[in-house]
């Protein structure tokens, strides 16, 4: 069985871009989330979650979509991990 850990962040989170993009290391604030449920998943992955974030820095100014595994918090209080199998 494998665990996948992702982070839930809300509205107004602060996160950094963690991917390997030409955004990677910029800081940000999350001003959408969608999320696509787990019923909806092929194979029984868990829910998807993609952020709107309103970049600092960024050579373009409208917010860019990223997905759950390429964000991180920048504060530890900052969102809550859920574990999923």
């Amino acid at each position: 069985m494998r665990t996948v850990k992702f982070a839930l962040f809300d509205v107004g989170s602060r996160i950094r871009v963690t991917s390997y993009c030409p955004f990677r290391g910029l800081t940000g604030t999350v001003k959408t989330v969608d999320v696509i449920a787990q019923g909806s998943q092929p194979y029984g992955l868990g829910p998807q979650c993609f952020y709107l974030i309103d970049l600092e820095g960024a050579f373009i100014k409208e917010p860019v979509w990223f997905e759950n595994e390429e964000v991180e918090s920048v504060s530890l209080k900052e969102g809550s991990m859920i574990q999923s199998a």
